[in-house]
């Protein structure tokens, strides 16, 4: 892992170097785009609409349109903003981890100690974990002014990028009004179909079947020179055919299927219990006999 940033985390007078690194990657299979007749590659180029000439990224500036005036930001005026130029990770407060709302949470990154001396990192690691608080902290990153949350993560100090309040949208959309009467045996019923559905949660169970697929065919394209029968590689997938139900039929349906599926699971691992038992009532049967 590569650091791409280095600073220090401030709270009063503590200071803890750090440095940080991304915590999660993208497995997506990348693609890029082909003409469809001769298989060439499409490319994009940075063209000016004044002159006609494709521009050299070190000669591209940022700038800001509003009605007929645009005002040009050049990369000496955004190093010159105060923020960009900082170094730290300002805690602003320490609250309770349960107030965050995780639709504010963006990207992840771990910090580490960097320093000679780890004590000032596992002390607010401690005191992250003992008070049950996650610091709420502001910090400059790629010329943006962030807002953050700190945690811990197996022994780890995490560091969770927030959006600020006025990114996040209110949820205002037709049907949330709307007065829908939910009686007793349909909410019980749903409740049983959750209870069905109910597991400790296991990251490693769930794959991103697309990405798989996508993957399948292309080892197939390689493999059988590129032109593929997708049916071959996948099957042939038939749709049945749709079936309107009402919401508590759906419900008994869907329980049902549930529990046979959770028994089936359980009748399968039966034979084996079965047997162990058996084998120790011989052991015992033949135990006695010869005593």
């Amino acid at each position: 892992m590569r650091a791409i940033w280095k600073g220090a985390i401030t709270f009063g007078l503590v200071n803890v170097p750090v440095s940080l690194y991304s915590a999660t990657e993208s497995h997506d299979v990348k693609l890029h785009q082909v003409h469809d007749a001769d298989g060439g590659r499409i490319r994009y180029q940075r063209k000016c609409e004044v002159c006609g000439e494709v521009v050299p990224y070190e000669h591209i500036d940022k700038a800001y349109t509003e009605g007929e005036s645009t005002v040009v930001l050049t990369s000496d005026d955004l190093d010159s903003l105060p923020a960009e130029r900082s170094r730290e990770i300002d805690v602003i407060e320490f609250v309770p981890s349960e107030q965050l709302d995780p639709l504010m949470f963006e990207g992840a990154y771990y910090l580490s100690p960097n320093s000679a001396s780890t004590k000032s990192y596992v002390l607010l690691r401690r005191t992250l974990e003992e008070t049950d608080r996650t610091a709420i902290v502001s910090f400059a990153l790629r010329q943006k002014t962030r807002l953050g949350a700190l945690r811990v993560k197996d022994d780890v100090l995490v560091l969770q990028t927030m959006l600020w309040p006025d990114e996040v949208r209110a949820a205002d959309f037709p049907g949330l009004d709307e007065k829908v009467r939910i009686s007793a045996k349909e909410l019980e019923m749903s409740a049983s179909l959750v209870s069905s559905f109910e597991a400790d949660f296991d990251p490693e169970a769930h794959h991103d079947d697309y990405q798989e697929q996508l993957r399948t065919l292309i080892e197939a394209k390689i493999e059988q020179g590129d032109a593929i029968d997708t049916e071959a590689t996948f099957g042939a997938g038939e749709e049945e055919p749709a079936e309107v139900l009402d919401l508590m039929e759906a419900l008994r349906r869907s329980v049902e299927e549930t529990r046979a599926k959770r028994g089936a699971a359980e009748s399968e691992d039966a034979p084996s219990s079965a047997k162990k038992t058996t084998k120790k009532a011989t052991t015992k049967k033949t135990t006695k006999k010869s005593a």
